[in-house]
C-alpha cells in the first residue's frame, strides 16, 4: 500500500514548555488528538478514535522539542509503519512557537488531511489559549 507524507506547521501562542505535555502525554493528547489515550508498558500508547484502538510506540522524544509515535502493525512487514511526528520550534527573532506535524499514513488526500489537522489544531489552540 502506498504511503503519503503530509507535513504542516501551525503557529501557537504558547511556550514550548507549556505546549509539550499536550503532544507527549496520554492526558494531553486525549484533550485534542484522540478520543482517549492510554499509556501501556514499553513506551506504547493506545490511541482510540471512533471506538477503535490503535497501538503506537513512542519511538523518540526530546523534552520540549518533539515526539514521534509509530503505529504498530500498519505495514505488512513492519518496516514502513504509519507515524505521526510532532516538532516544537521557537523563532529566536519573534519568540513565536511553531508546531510542525508530519503525518505519514496511507491517507493520500492532502485536502482531507489539511482539514483534519486544521480541526485538531483549532481544538489545541483553544486549550492553550492561542
Amino acid at each position: 500500500m502506498e504511503k503519503f507524507k503530509f507535513v504542516t506547521e501551525y503557529e501557537l501562542r504558547a511556550s514550548p514548555k507549556m505546549l509539550f505535555p499536550y503532544i507527549s502525554t496520554a492526558s494531553g493528547l486525549s484533550q485534542w488528538f484522540a478520543n482517549k489515550v492510554n499509556t501501556m508498558p514499553e513506551q506504547r500508547f493506545d490511541f482510540q478514535w471512533d471506538n477503535e484502538s490503535h497501538i503506537a510506540r513512542q519511538v523518540s522524544m526530546r523534552q520540549n522539542k518533539g515526539v514521534r509515535f509509530e503505529f504498530l502493525d500498519t505495514d505488512e512487514n513492519g518496516s514502513d509503519n504509519n507515524y505521526v511526528d510532532f516538532r516544537v520550534d521557537q523563532s529566536e527573532l519573534t519568540q513565536s512557537t511553531f508546531l510542525r506535524i508530519i503525518d505519514y499514513s496511507s491517507t493520500t488526500d492532502e485536502d482531507e488531511l489539511r482539514d483534519l489537522w486544521d480541526g485538531l489544531m483549532d481544538k489545541l489552540k483553544e486549550i492553550v489559549g492561542s
